[in-house]
């Protein structure tokens, strides 16, 4: 099987030569000589076997097989001008790979990502948010570079960590505390606060079910906030239309979890900034 590839160059000229119709003008516009495009040209038209232009005409123009051909020659040229961009015009300094918990990036995060990409501007940054068990999973794959992630306790290879404290939270004006089955938001199934919150129960010996479930913290706290059911929550995430549930609720004490953070040995410049940012952010405001 024979494969044949298409010069760049001389579809660049024969492009040139259509679009003015003219090889003097052809010539101008790529700034070469016109025996230069006319032997450009000939060169394509002997690779592909076929005229490509009618040069028989006061106006130059294409030929059939040469119609057909214009329009693979702008779309080759076009992708090679667009691989071009990519690979050369905009080398970066690499791919960063940020996790971070769903509930700790849009409230605290944005300003610190913010003043990163301008600081940074040639880093690819890319962030994901999700629930804590499949993020450590991801990172522990190789996935992410840098992870903050809630987990239950410290961990031998994470770089620090901070309390979490977790409370039990109703609505302030359609309690569901004393209904029963116990109503309950949640996170989906893997969610760290479900688990935890499902084994305090279970331990302590309440009838529950789901009544509302959500990947999103907004969505969980406005569902407690409507009536829908009880939750366990960080306490710096507690609104106004929510009641914080304390010991005389005969709700099991929690403990809290740890928001921990994680870092690839050998990163860049880059990398080690950002870890040293988000270890800052969560030692001054752990909460």
């Amino acid at each position: 099987m024979v494969v044949f590839m298409f010069d760049p160059v001389l579809l660049r000229s024969f492009i040139a030569v259509v679009d003015c119709a003219n090889f003097t003008r052809a010539a101008e516009r790529l700034h070469l000589t016109q025996s230069t495009v006319s032997q450009q040209l000939r060169r394509l038209e002997d690779s592909v076997g076929c005229r490509l232009l009618d040069r028989d005409q006061r106006r130059v123009v294409a030929t059939v097989e040469g119609e057909r051909l214009l329009a693979y020659a702008r779309r080759i040229l076009a992708l090679n001008e667009e691989a071009a961009d990519v690979l050369i015009n905009q080398q970066s300094d690499g791919v960063l790979r940020l996790g971070v918990p769903e509930d700790f990036a849009a409230e605290r995060l944005m300003p610190l990502l913010s003043a990163f990409v301008v600081a940074y501007p040639r880093v690819r940054l890319e962030v994901t948010s999700g629930l804590g068990p499949a993020l450590l999973r991801q990172y522990r794959g190789g996935e992410f570079d840098v992870l903050l992630v809630k987990q239950m306790g410290d961990s031998d290879d994470c770089l620090a960590s901070w309390p979490e404290p977790l409370c039990w939270v109703d609505s302030r004006h359609m309690p569901a505390l004393g209904r029963d089955p116990l109503p309950l938001v949640a996170f989906p199934v893997g969610g760290l606060y479900r688990n935890e919150m499902l084994q305090h129960l279970e331990v302590g010996g309440w009838r529950w079910r789901i009544g509302y479930s959500s990947a999103s913290l907004a969505g969980v706290c406005s569902a407690v906030a409507a009536g829908l059911g009880i939750s366990l929550l960080p306490e710096r995430v507690v609104q106004a239309g929510h009641v914080v549930l304390g010991a005389d609720s005969g709700l099991p004490a929690v403990q809290g979890v740890r928001l921990a953070l994680y870092g690839r040995n050998g990163m860049g410049a880059a990398g080690q900034s950002l870890q040293g940012q988000l270890w800052d952010l969560c030692e001054a405001n752990p909460r």
